[in-house]
């Protein structure tokens, strides 16, 4: 009798209520928790920008204030016009983020294609190596750079900042970008080469197009890889002629006392390109993640 009345029981759940609840998970419950994650991380960017237009006696007010009452825009003008340097340290970016993709690049493909062509224990043991070669923190590999550099002359110059830049994006680009290679059917190659190809014109005309997600992902990350870089642009450069924004924002840091609202403005002009570039390619770059941690 018992054995009827909970079989009566649970027949009794209604199927819609089940699939409602459901429902509710899906279309309500996850974007919940998804907004309230994207805006606990969002939050100190909007912080920041806040801060940019707020004057000095508006940013330790009592409450604070969540957001600027008489927008001052004095903060930007003192970035720009005044005497911090941004002008020549955003030149200087630019100059250093692009050189640095666009060597990365060169590098990166062959060299993923190379190691993605290799068979046996070799290849483990390159990419443990460029693993090995990730994990190192830029202050423990900075010191040896100084040294190395200054015998070749080439403290406060471009070109040691872009390589130090390099060593960390290179290894990054070749792990990411192994998987491609490797996953393109071999096949495909050998017909290239019967139809008279080289292997560079394979890897430029065949392959290339086909991986372009993969590349447009590994190209924005090394170039904000390069634009936010800060301990080696310290390190190599004491010249305010060729250092970074990076390092042009540590100068508003004082001794005896910083000027936020202008510390923040500069900050927002350094994250602007980061916004940009993620705003504009995040489904390229997505799809390039995805594609390289499940590939190969």
């Amino acid at each position: 009798m018992t054995t009827t009345t909970e079989t009566t029981a649970v027949s009794a759940v209604d199927p819609t209520m089940i699939n409602q609840k459901r429902n509710w998970k899906e279309k309500i419950g996850k974007p919940i928790v998804g907004w309230i994650i994207a805006a606990t991380y969002l939050f100190p960017v909007y912080w920041m920008i806040n801060t940019s237009f707020k004057t000095g006696r508006d940013m330790f007010a009592t409450p604070p204030q969540l957001y600027p009452h008489e927008p001052y825009t004095g903060s930007y003008e003192a970035a720009i016009y005044g005497n911090y340097g941004v002008w020549q340290a955003l030149t200087n970016s630019v100059i250093i983020s692009l050189s640095v993709l666009a060597l990365t690049l060169l590098i990166a493909v062959p060299a993923s294609y190379a190691v993605a062509r290799m068979r046996g224990k070799i290849t483990t043991s390159m990419m443990v190596m460029l693993t090995v070669v990730q994990l190192l923190p830029a202050i423990a590999i900075s010191i040896p750079m100084f040294v190395m550099f200054r015998q070749l002359d080439l403290i406060n110059n471009y070109i040691s900042i872009i390589i130090a830049d390099i060593s960390v994006t290179l290894p990054f680009a070749v792990i990411l970008l192994r998987p491609y290679f490797k996953m393109f059917p071999y096949e495909v190659e050998e017909a290239a080469r019967l139809d008279g190809l080289t292997t560079i014109g394979t890897i430029v005309r065949v392959i290339i197009p086909t991986i372009r997600p993969g590349l447009i992902m590994i190209s924005s990350f090394a170039f904000l890889m390069a634009w936010g870089e800060f301990t080696f642009a310290l390190t190599l450069s004491t010249d305010q002629a060729i250092q970074p924004l990076t390092v042009a924002l540590n100068r508003l840091i004082g001794q005896y006392g910083t000027n936020w609202n202008d510390l923040m403005a500069v900050a927002t002009i350094i994250a602007l390109p980061v916004l940009v570039i993620f705003v504009v390619l995040q489904k390229y770059i997505v799809a390039g993640l995805a594609g390289g941690a499940t590939k190969g």
